[in-house]
């Protein structure tokens, strides 16, 4: 997709913020730019990661979630305030790699399975099939092989249909010698060894279970998989697009940085920033998979940056993010803008949610301008949350009719929501700050 593409994708999900989808844009299409130069030119050229500044609800992680979808990139999202430097309680920062491999691993597998779908589907169909029919002994006549044939492909047409779905049939299921959930912050190394190990005791272990045919497709489908598929190829592809298109969006970035002005300063908080440092600048790191150079991994960095100021982070840290981007807070406009032009807006969700219990929900113009005036109202009175306070007041106005949506289908079934009903629900509320701050 060209810039121009990816931010018109991003504008039918996220209101504004014109800057911030630019530089995504931007730094999306130098991946794509930088895949199409000679081996020697491309080893040169890294990501400009990006940072974004703004307050909590305007879009930042929305932004990257999209982006990452749309361009079915290997994408992580991860908190920063989560890692704690070695030697402190907490997770290690190289983890964050690691979920990102596991992530690309995963993403190349959906289309390795995708492009199998047929494959995969006959195995299963086949072994159903045999248990049903079991094979004749090469013994028996040339007729006995043909009618068999006959009766077995007429048997796997039934088991293709669902027609015996119901009946119940033994059924060996081969287990699989793969761990796939070792990454509790083991070192690498251990989860090859644990592997190994589970790999050699597992071998051709195969378990009798009695199952209904319909569930034993669901039961084979991962024995179908690892027969069918690839596994090596997938873990090699999954590893190469995790080191050059893979990124790591890393969340609430200043929450380890360390204002000057802020006497306790907590000693982890630099040392997580150190431990960043040298993931965002390029290192090698160990997983399960094998090493990954983190050069070419585009990392984007956001945060509120209320109590603190991109500038309290380490000088070293500030230089791998050379692209700022600051987000505009939400005005009225914004607000009702969010409320009904994106795809899948709050108001269609609504509407959507009510719609399976037969209420047709209905708001007029002036309805929608008013919830976004208290929203905005609420956010400047109270702590700003952007876009989220729409839901706390959405949810306020719409409490009553969701609790009683089965009465409302019976009696009216078409609810129209009006200015003067969001008054009586949130005019009080919001003018007394005491109660907006602990009920909105």
């Amino acid at each position: 997709m060209t810039p121009k593409q990816i931010v018109d994708f991003l504008d039918e999900y996220i209101i504004g913020q014109s800057e911030a989808k630019k530089a995504i844009a931007i730094a999306l299409r130098n991946r794509y730019r930088r895949m199409k130069l000679p081996k020697e030119i491309q080893e040169e050229i890294t990501p400009k990661n990006i940072l974004m500044i703004g307050s909590t609800g305007v879009g930042k992680t929305e932004i990257a979630r999209r982006m990452a979808k749309v361009m079915h990139l290997p994408f992580v999202k991860v908190e920063a305030s989560k890692y704690t430097e070695v030697g402190f309680v907490g997770r290690d920062v190289e983890s964050m790699v690691r979920d990102l491999v596991n992530a690309s691993v995963a993403l190349v597998q959906k289309e390795y399975q995708s492009k199998n779908e047929q494959k995969i589907a006959d195995y299963i169909v086949d072994k159903i099939t045999r248990s049903l029919l079991p094979p004749l002994p090469s013994s028996v006549s040339e007729d006995k092989k043909r009618e068999y044939e006959i009766s077995f492909a007429k048997m796997r047409q039934k088991v293709i249909k669902g027609e015996n779905d119901h009946l119940k049939i033994d059924i060996e299921i081969t287990k699989r010698g793969e761990l796939n959930d070792l990454e509790n912050g083991m070192p690498p190394d251990i989860i090859k060894v644990q592997e190994s190990i589970i790999k050699v005791l597992n071998r051709n272990e195969s378990i009798k279970k009695t199952l209904t045919i319909k569930e034993a497709k669901e039961a084979l489908k991962a024995e179908a998989e690892e027969n069918s598929l690839d596994m090596e190829a997938i873990k090699q592809e999954g590893l190469k697009r995790a080191e050059s298109s893979g990124v790591i969006f890393i969340d609430e970035i200043d929450k380890i940085a360390t204002s000057s002005k802020d006497s306790k300063t907590d000693p982890s908080k630099e040392g997580v920033q150190r431990d960043l440092l040298p993931i965002i600048e390029g290192s090698n790191v160990g997983t399960k998979f094998g090493n990954i150079k983190t050069d070419y991994i585009l990392f984007v960095a956001a945060g509120a940056f209320h109590l603190s100021k991109p500038s309290d982070l380490i000088p070293e840290l500030q230089g791998r993010f050379p692209i700022r981007v600051e987000l505009d807070a939400l005005n009225e406009e914004a607000m009702l803008k969010i409320l009904t032009q994106p795809k899948n807006s709050l108001i269609t969700q609504y509407q959507h949610l009510l719609s399976v219990e037969g209420v047709e929900l209905e708001f007029d113009k002036q309805a929608l301008q008013a919830l976004a005036h208290f929203a905005y109202l609420a956010n400047q009175k109270t702590e700003d949350i952007g876009a989220r306070r729409l839901h706390t007041v959405l949810e306020r106005v719409l409490e009553d009719i969701s609790f009683s949506a089965d009465e409302y289908a019976k009696e009216n079934p078409k609810v129209k929501i009006s200015k003067t009903l969001i008054e009586q629900k949130l005019s009080n509320l919001v003018e007394n700050a005491d109660m907006s701050r602990y009920i909105l």
